[in-house]
Order: structure tokens, then C-alpha cells, then sequence
């Protein structure tokens, strides 16, 4: 399963509908078990990596200016999103199948669907009036130019933008060399 790149026309449709498949994909890793959940939680822990990259670069800094309590708003979303590239980060270390994996996932799942509601609510719902629509058509194509480059894997303490520019491109080198190793590119 792929990314939503193109099929949206401004960010917030485009990142919205990624929440759509980051939660059928914590559907698919909880209801599967062997290869084909260990294929779901790749695809989860990719799409989570680089969807969250593209909101560290392109969107919380607008958010940060736009809104009045941007500040607040864009840190809670940082510690939320440092917590789940922690969370990832372990359960990359876990076999699929445990009852350890299984039981930190459900934490997870529940962590990340209660993230992505305050994005939308606090963050996505409030910047989409303020932003003139031919802005976030560009904040979306920025946002697809920011994925293509992402590391896909988590890297906790990387969840600013000045931090992604510095590290983004060297985890992401690494993320994709490992992808390749692997086979998973």
C-alpha cells in the first residue's frame, strides 16, 4: 500500500486521507499474524515515518505562525509524534507474533489514532480557512517533495525541522540502503 501522493488537491485532503490509511493499516497489523502482519507493520512504520517527516517540515511551522496558540499546539503534536517513533522504534525490535508486540501495538494504535484526531481538529480543521487554497496546493506538493526524501523508519528526537534538515537526509540514505538490503524497497 502506497501513499495518497497526487490524488488530493491541498494538504489537508492530502494528509487526511493518509490518516485514512495509516488506521486501515493498524487495522491490518492487529487482525494478521506471520509475513503478512510483519508486511503490514513495515508499511505502517514507512508511512508513519515519512508522513510525520512532512508535517514536521511543511506544516507544523505554518501552523506554529497561523494559529494564535500555534506554539502549543505544534509542540503537543511533537511530543505525541516522539512518543510513537519511541513506541516504533521498540516493537521494530519485537517478534510480530509475541504477546509483547501485540500487546505494545494495541498502545499504539490507540496513541496514534488519538493523534491523528487532534491534528485534524486542532491543527488541519483551523489552517485550511486561514490559508488561501492556491497555498496549500503548494503546501501539498512541498509535502510530497518531503516524503519522497524521508527516512522510512522512525528516528525519535528528530521532530524538528531544523533536526530534519540536519538528519533527515543522512537517516534517510541509511533507511533506504537498509530497505534495499532487505528487499523491502
Amino acid at each position: 500500500m502506497g501513499t495518497t501522493m497526487g490524488t488530493a488537491q491541498d494538504v489537508v485532503s492530502f494528509l487526511k486521507q493518509q490518516h485514512q490509511e495509516v488506521k486501515a493499516l493498524l487495522a491490518t497489523v492487529a487482525s494478521s499474524n506471520g509475513k503478512a502482519r510483519a508486511d503490514a507493520f513495515y508499511e505502517l512504520r514507512r508511512l508513519l515515518a515519512v508522513h510525520e517527516t512532512a508535517e514536521e517540515e511543511i506544516v507544523h511551522p505554518v501552523a506554529r505562525r497561523e494559529l494564535p496558540d500555534g506554539e502549543a499546539v505544534v509542540e503537543a503534536r511533537l511530543r505525541e509524534e516522539n512518543e510513537a517513533k519511541k513506541a516504533l522504534a521498540e516493537l521494530e525490535k519485537l517478534e510480530v507474533d509475541s504477546s509483547e508486540f501485540t500487546s505494545k501495538f494495541e498502545t499504539l494504535a490507540k496513541d496514534v489514532l488519538a493523534h491523528a484526531e487532534a491534528e485534524e481538529r486542532e491543527e488541519f480543521a483551523r489552517l485550511g480557512p486561514k490559508i488561501e487554497p492556491a497555498r496549500l496546493e503548494r503546501m501539498r506538493k512541498a509535502v510530497e517533495v518531503a516524503e519522497a526524501i524521508a527516512p522510512t523508519r522512525p528516528h525519535a528526537g528528530v521532530e524538528s525541522r531544523v533536526a530534519n534538515l540536519f538528519a533527515g537526509p543522512f537517516a534517510s540514505m541509511v533507511d533506504r540502503i537498509r530497505d534495499t538490503v532487505s528487499g523491502k524497497s
